[in-house]
């Protein structure tokens, strides 16, 4: 399934292409085994008539008949330097999750799998956000009720990768035919350009983080502006009756103030959620890309002082 995945990226993953598939497999006692996956074919405008629930069926049909897993556990999905905390996974795996309770979805990351270690990791939506995206109330009070945060957003699944004999034995002839030239490449520090471009989607996340928080200090300000003028409303009201009643004439009938002022509309908070995770998303990467440089630093001079 990891070979496939890979190899799918390969073939149809340029750049920030992202590509998407489906995982088979089946649940036993506590562990959801993935024994199988296909990927959902590049597709553009011009083909409006593509149906993927309909070639979703077709391919499960396909496998039932040849006796291969064709049960479906969730979905995969490739990242651009970690970029995958979007709206659209979320709504992906809310409907996956809601319909088939076990599944997940695998982050595949090409970029920190190219520096030598293969980068792929499950995740699930915690309980609380489930029922928020029950709701489909993503408003600040909904958010605070649920104690929702994007620290608690998603939950990972730990990964056990299992090979049989047959491909372990593979992989050790594979290594010894293609072993390393010149070692010393293993610790050259160019990864400047996986840090920059790391940072930059970091500011640009903070601008995004920026601009939602000035939204919501500008939903504040009418919030109290509004409040005002409906103090001042019910004050004015308050005196107008009170020299109707010294003339000797029946108070005015009551409104609903809420007519008057409609009640404004708070803005969403999920894509600050969000944008907050791909903040610490960014943080990580760029803490790793730091972390595996001062080691490379550390071994170099390590080499250097056993060459001397």
């Amino acid at each position: 399934v990891v070979l496939k995945i890979i190899k799918h990226y390969q073939e149809e993953g340029q750049g920030n292409e992202v590509v998407q598939g489906v995982l088979l497999g089946l649940v036993v006692d506590d562990r959801l085994e993935i024994t199988n996956c296909f990927p959902f074919p590049q597709h553009t405008e011009d083909d409006a008539d593509f149906d993927e629930v309909q070639y979703q069926m077709e391919m499960m049909r396909s496998l039932r008949h040849v006796n291969i897993d064709h049960l479906h556990v969730g979905w995969y999905q490739s990242t651009y330097y970690g970029s995958f905390v979007t709206r659209a996974l979320l709504d992906s795996q809310f409907s996956y999750q809601h319909a088939i309770e076990e599944s997940v979805v695998l982050i595949y990351d090409p970029i920190k799998t190219a520096q030598g270690s293969l980068s792929l990791k499950a995740y699930r939506l915690t309980p609380k956000l489930m029922e928020v995206c029950k709701e489909k109330d993503f408003s600040p009070e909904a958010l605070k009720k649920a104690n929702i945060a994007y620290e608690n957003m998603f939950e990972e699944v730990p990964i056990v990768i299992k090979n049989s004999y047959l491909i372990n034995v593979m992989l050790w002839e594979l290594e010894k035919k293609s072993a390393v030239a010149d070692r010393h490449e293993l610790l050259s520090l160019a990864s400047s350009n996986h840090l920059g471009k790391s940072l930059q989607l970091l500011m640009d996340r903070v601008d995004e983080m920026s601009q939602d928080i000035v939204k919501y200090n500008t939903y504040l300000r009418n919030v109290s502006k509004q409040q005002q003028q409906k103090h001042q409303y019910q004050q004015r009201r308050q005196q107008e009756n009170m020299q109707r009643q010294s003339r000797g004439e029946p108070p005015l009938p009551d409104e609903d103030i809420n007519k008057l002022f409609k009640p404004l509309q708070p803005p969403a908070r999920m894509e600050s959620l969000l944008i907050a995770g791909n903040i610490n998303t960014y943080c990580q990467n760029i803490k790793e890309f730091n972390a595996q440089n001062l080691g490379k630093l550390f071994m170099a001079q390590a080499l250097q002082d056993y060459n001397n």
